[in-house]
């Protein structure tokens, strides 16, 4: 058990993000827990159960990376957003989400070079191809076979980057018809988006290389794109501007991140999510880093941002009061405590989370983990 003390104040008070009137300011990030169906990508009942179980009234679900193509899928048992059956899926799980009173967002993706071909039978694409990646022995990908490196992969060319930028829009357009409330954009852990982003992985010469104008511009057009859909009130962005996860880097991430920062900024979006450079990927690097990441980039954007990476209660209240942030995303915390919110505002132990069972497999580790109310009547019965 984790212990908390009954002081948090500001983390428990109401939010306006973009079009989102938030009653507290404790968020459960885009976490792949990878429990969707194989081959079909559909959403299952234990997903429904799992976000259900999450909601809280007046509080924001981020849903975890979902595909907008079946090539975009990053693992095997991620979801999608592309089939008609996708969307079926998805209206019960938000249908469950709004009943309890909460709201949801769904993190579109596309996986770019980090996928294999034994999941969508497809040449991954890219911003550029890249050896390097592809001989870096830290980096799988999760099939029904196990883990495997990623398959070799392909540039797009220029007059295809529309074709991704519209798979993006239509996903949008079904994101909407399954019962969301906005998006979230995965511009970070190596995927896609951060592929045409940093430098060491786009080495591009056309309209998407070369200066971080150019770089932004995929990114830019899908923002404009989807904000068709939804207005861009109700689009957020996710960035890891100090992860090196799935191979990623760049010769000046500063530069670049704080150049991007400003540019959304220009675009009106709902808001920016920030991993914050003590974690990486899904590891941690330094629990004792500020959330330095958040507050140089708020010097930039005007709206609200939400920090995530290795905050306890207290560090979450201590970062909102300070104005560095917010809203603070929770995500191992939130595996183990679906009631997390009401045991931060009581002052409440937390459960402890179970790394292994985070990626893949049944209930276990992942709806079975008890409300401390739940917990307290147990004890009492047995």
């Amino acid at each position: 058990m984790v212990t908390t003390t009954k002081v948090q104040k500001t983390l428990f008070t109401a939010a306006k993000i973009g079009a989102f009137d938030l009653k507290h300011r404790i968020v459960l990030p885009a976490l792949s827990r990878l429990r969707a169906q194989w081959p079909s990508a559909n959403p299952s009942d234990l997903m429904r159960d799992y976000y259900s179980q999450r909601a809280s009234n007046g509080g924001l679900l981020i849903a975890e990376a979902t595909a907008i193509a079946p090539e975009g899928r990053p693992y095997h048992a991620a979801p999608g957003i592309y089939t008609e059956e996708h969307v079926v899926r998805w209206k019960q799980i938000t249908d469950a989400v709004h009943a309890k009173g909460g709201l949801i967002l769904l993190q579109l993706n596309h996986a770019g070079r980090a996928t294999s071909t034994a999941i969508s039978q497809v040449t991954p694409i890219t911003a550029s191809v890249n050896e390097s990646f592809l001989k870096d022995e830290t980096i799988v990908v999760t099939t029904p076979d196990g883990l495997v490196r990623p398959s070799a992969h392909r540039a797009l060319e220029t007059n295809e980057v529309a074709g991704v930028v519209e798979q993006y829009r239509v996903a949008a357009v079904n994101a909407k018809r399954a019962g969301f409330d906005g998006i979230e954009l995965l511009a970070a852990q190596g995927h896609l988006i951060e592929q045409f982003l940093q430098d060491g992985s786009n080495k591009r010469t056309d309209i998407y290389g070369g200066s971080i104008e150019n770089r932004e511009r995929f990114l830019v057009e899908i923002i404009e794109a989807v904000s068709t859909v939804w207005g861009a009130d109700r689009v957020g962005v996710r960035l890891s501007p100090s992860s090196t996860f799935n191979g990623m880097s760049d010769s000046d991430p500063r530069a670049l991140f704080r150049h991007l920062a400003a540019r959304l900024n220009d675009l009106g979006i709902a808001y920016l999510h920030i991993i914050e450079p003590r974690i990486s990927g899904d590891s941690t690097v330094d629990e004792a880093k500020e959330a330095v990441a958040a507050s140089e980039l708020g010097e930039l954007f005007d709206g609200p941002i939400i920090a995530a990476g290795g905050f306890t209660p207290a560090t979450a209240e201590d970062t909102v009061t300070n104005g560095l942030a917010s809203l603070i995303a929770f995500g191992r915390h939130f595996t183990s405590n679906p009631d997390l919110p009401y045991r931060i505002e009581n002052g409440l132990p937390l459960t402890h989370y179970d790394r292994s069972t985070f990626y893949g497999g049944d209930g276990h580790g992942y709806i079975d983990f008890p409300t401390y109310e739940e917990a307290r009547e147990a004890e009492q019965t047995a």
